[in-house]
């Protein structure tokens, strides 16, 4: 029988193993993301975070296991139902990855222009509102290059939320990032949770990013392809008895 799943998750994922061949990366993932959270996906070099991620958004297909979303499965669907729920999504990548011969006013439009029929005067008027949402009204026509990492990066934000999406997905968001720009961009997040009631779900290692806006989480760990913690990152600092989840938690800080 398959476990119940919570009756309030946005996103639960039921006994998910994740393999290359015969390569087992994480095997027996159980866990329910709820609407509404900051879900941090954490653990150690190599214990399968971003693989994790793929999974979640449809790149690609566990070897067993299901992820749900609002109860309806991702990967027993036809190719089309799954593409029309992955419209659902938005994605931040690790590199921004916005096109460089275009401006950011057609990045942003670029999802709108194929998979709506909104006219480009619409259009127009949806990527200044991204552009607001993320701090950079009045940069529609710029470069990529011509921006910092920073502005990269919330440009590229602007692009996940160009589709309205109820979920948002980041891989390592504050990579590359001085302090500064870090913080800003974790509470640009929190910003637009708020605002917008989306989930979001991001895998980091940056300590300051995970106790500060991570309301809930899970741990990979590599040694034994599986999960060893979930909950809340500032609960599990304070009472996880499992010393690798506390030596990542504090960096190995024996003050903390």
């Amino acid at each position: 029988m398959p476990a119940e799943r919570p009756q309030d998750a946005h996103i639960f994922v039921h006994n998910l193993t994740m393999a290359y061949g015969s390569l087992v990366i994480q095997r027996d993932l159980t866990f329910g993301v709820q609407r509404g959270d900051i879900f941090i996906i954490m653990g150690g070099s190599g214990c399968g975070k971003s693989t994790l991620l793929r999974h979640l958004v449809g790149l690609q297909a566990p070897a067993q296991g299901d992820v749900l979303y609002d109860g309806q499965s991702l990967w027993q669907v036809e190719p089309a139902e799954r593409e029309r729920m992955m419209r659902r999504f938005g994605v931040l990548y690790q590199s921004a990855a916005l096109w460089s011969s275009m401006t950011l006013a057609e990045n942003i439009a670029l999802p709108l222009e194929q998979y709506t029929d909104l006219s480009p005067s619409r259009i127009g008027e949806l990527v200044s509102l991204k552009l607001a949402l993320v701090g950079l009204a009045g940069f529609a026509d710029y470069y990529p290059s011509e921006l910092s990492g920073g502005m990269q990066k919330r440009a590229g934000l602007a692009r996940a939320m160009a589709l309205d999406p109820d979920i948002l997905f980041f891989d390592e968001p504050s990579a590359g990032l001085d302090p500064v720009s870090s913080r800003r961009l974790d509470d640009l997040i929190l910003e637009l949770r708020d605002s917008l009631g989306a989930t979001v779900v991001m895998v980091t290692h940056e300590l300051a990013s995970i106790l500060t806006i991570g309301t809930n989480s899970v741990f990979l760990d590599a040694d034994t392809k599986t999960m060893i913690a979930q909950g809340d990152p500032k609960k599990l600092l304070a009472e996880s008895p499992d010393p690798k989840v506390h030596e990542f938690l504090t960096r190995g800080d024996p003050q903390a």
